[in-house]
């Protein structure tokens, strides 16, 4: 039997390899700044075309590499950053495998261009697939200089995997966001088609996250900093008043890298616990300093992902440094004893005979109270029970009977008369449709009675109007009396820009105003009484966060986000005439039983299962 097994060609372990460290565009952005800031540079420059698929180019002015250097650091598993094993604990670079640049250059066509300051001129070097094209002297200035062009030219089944141009260049802003806040010392430019989309100067931190996000968030940072032999946390949490459902700003750092860690996060929500509605999550911008020993990087390709040696006490760490920041700085609602103002309580004075004029009151017992038996209502009051639901739905000059059910007989019994047990007020009317505990409609069908959830099934009902209208002629808006301000980041600006045309159909008027800042003019009829910027900020929110495909589905996010905004919320009282409305509104809609994401908006119970609860 002959020998099967092969060694590959480098260029195929290339490609397998950049399957891992390159998925799209912005795996070339990370991976080339972090290049970029290991070599000390101090300003790094990104342009992209075509959302990077064409072109992502990275300009810094680091220390630059020699033209031995330059044709090594293609090579698989060459790099300058560790030696040997041991080096893999003591970590201080962004970089350390040696497998980015050779990766990229396996499935695009790179050009290098770098010069180091000792030289008088530099090295440019050209490879497609994994192949030197070219090594030639050139005048460039101090630093590198790279041209990664036409990504996956020569694997078409992975080009054709890439997203939209709108949806790739939001990756690219992600990575550029955690970046430049991972290194607020460093100045960073990025272009995308000519078009500058944002220019950072170098700054502190807090600068740093208002460049990014806007003023707004300026206001509900809360500083947070404190060092122990294990960590050295610095940064900053949001006040609870900025905690958002979904959506919240949630930044973690270690050691300059950004991280993604659930445990740790986890220690941040418990130190808003109380503060902030269950469901919530709290902002947070969090850089940790930790001995590069006690922890491991070498994890998976993309470095997101760190191991810490002491992660128990540094939960408790980060847990008490949050509380202790926010109580510091009055995030967390105290107690006043402050007593100007307020009524004076008298002072009575201790003697034995201070209080001898006072008749202390009597107590009357009835030896023959029996609580087991009914007693007429002109001889006590009616009970109801507090906890128990009052249907009051019918109109004023509608004719009402008010009766009791008891449990104890299973006969109707008149108000004239209280129940042994707590018992539940209920007004029947005329149409038949009865509101329970402010949440739920009830009303008899042929085959049963149904139970509707009114939130649920108005957002049924406004969903599929905001989708013909979507599909139809815009619907109407209402102008704003002032316009309203609305500020975004990067990667949200690129999906709002998306949204405008479908936005303006809904009602929306939104006018860009860069550096990712809108005017809002108009929102749709039917929004009064909500906060027009928070309603989009939600909207937004739910389409960032993968509520729907954007490039086949915008107009689902923005009908279902709008819907569940504008939707009477539960607890709200409605008339029996508001009430028909909506169960005939529901019955018209194309899909009653269900809300646009799958949840029930009604039940019924059958004619038998109803019999079979009585035991009939």
């Amino acid at each position: 039997m002959s020998d099967i097994i092969q060694l590959l060609p480098d260029s195929v372990a290339n490609q397998i390899a950049a399957g891992e460290v390159i998925q799209r565009p912005a795996s070339i952005v990370k991976e080339l700044t972090e290049n970029s800031l290991d070599a000390g540079a101090t300003q790094i420059q990104i342009r992209v075309e075509d959302a990077g698929k064409s072109l992502v180019q990275v300009i810094d002015n680091g220390k630059g590499m020699s033209g031995t250097d330059a044709r090594m650091a293609f090579e698989r598993h060459a790099t300058s950053k560790i030696r040997q094993a041991t080096d893999l604990f003591s970590l201080r670079t962004m970089g350390f495998r040696g497998e980015a640049l050779a990766s990229i250059a396996a499935v695009a066509q790179v050009e290098l261009r770098t010069r180091t300051p000792q030289q008088e001129v530099g090295t440019s070097i050209r490879i497609e697939g994994s192949k030197v094209v070219s090594v030639e002297p050139v005048a460039t200035p101090v630093g590198a200089n790279f041209a990664v062009r036409n990504l996956f030219f020569n694997i078409p089944a992975r080009r054709k995997f890439l997203k939209s141009n709108q949806t790739e260049l939001g990756h690219i802003m992600t990575e550029f966001e955690r970046i430049v806040l991972a290194n607020p010392e460093v100045s960073f430019s990025l272009h995308s088609d000519d078009a500058l989309l944002l220019s950072l100067p170098a700054a502190n931190f807090r600068r740093r996250i208002v460049s990014l996000f806007g003023k707004r968030v300026d206001a509900g940072l809360v500083p947070v900093e404190t060092e122990t032999t294990l960590v050295k946390v610095r940064g900053f949490v949001g006040t609870p008043d900025t905690a958002r459902r979904k959506g919240a700003r949630q930044f973690f750092f270690a050691n300059g890298r950004f991280m993604r860690h659930p445990y740790f996060a986890k220690a941040i929500q418990s130190a808003y616990e109380r503060l902030i509605p269950e469901g919530f999550q709290p902002t947070f911008f969090l850089s940790l300093e930790v001995d590069p020993s006690r922890l491991d990087v070498n994890i998976h390709p993309t470095k997101t992902e760190i191991k810490f040696e002491d992660d128990n006490a540094i939960f408790q760490i980060l847990l008490a440094a949050v509380r202790e920041s926010l109580g510091k700085f009055g995030a967390v609602p105290s107690i006043d004893f402050d007593v100007e103002g307020k009524p004076d309580i008298p002072n009575f004075p201790q003697s034995a005979d201070a209080f001898s004029h006072i008749e202390v009151p009597k107590v009357s017992i009835d030896p023959n109270f029996n609580p087991f038996r009914s007693f007429s209502s002109s001889g006590s009051s009616s009970f109801k029970s507090a906890s128990s639901p009052t249907f009051t739905s019918a109109p004023a000059e509608a004719p009402k009977e008010e009766f009791i059910w008891s449990s104890a007989t299973n006969e109707k019994e008149t108000t004239t008369t209280d129940s042994v047990v707590p018992t539940a007020s209920v007004v029947v009317t005329d149409d038949q449709f009865l509101q329970y505990a402010g949440t739920y409609i009830l009303t008899p069908l042929p085959s049963g009675l149904a139970m509707i959830d009114q939130h649920r099934a108005h957002v049924r009902i406004l969903y599929e109007l905001y989708q013909n209208e979507l599909a139809g002629h815009p619907a109407p808006s209402q102008r704003l009396l002032f316009p309203e301000m609305l500020r975004v980041s990067p990667s949200e600006a690129v999906v709002l820009d998306e949204m405008l045309p479908s936005m303006q159909k809904i009602g929306f008027d939104l006018s860009p105003l860069g550096g990712g800042s809108y005017s809002l003019l108009a929102v749709p009829s039917g929004t009064e009484g909500l906060s027009p910027v928070s309603l989009l900020e939600g909207i937004l929110s739910d389409a960032v966060h993968g509520e729907a495909n954007l490039g086949e589905a915008v107009t689902h996010v923005l009908a279902l986000s709008l819907a569940r905004k504008v939707a009477v919320p539960n607890g709200q009282d409605l008339s029996a005439a508001e009430m028909r409305t909506m169960v005939e509104q529901l019955f018209a809609c194309t899909t009653p039983q269900f809300t646009p994401d799958g949840k029930p908006t009604l039940i019924v119970l059958g004619n038998e299962r109803i019999e079979s609860l009585f035991g009939k």
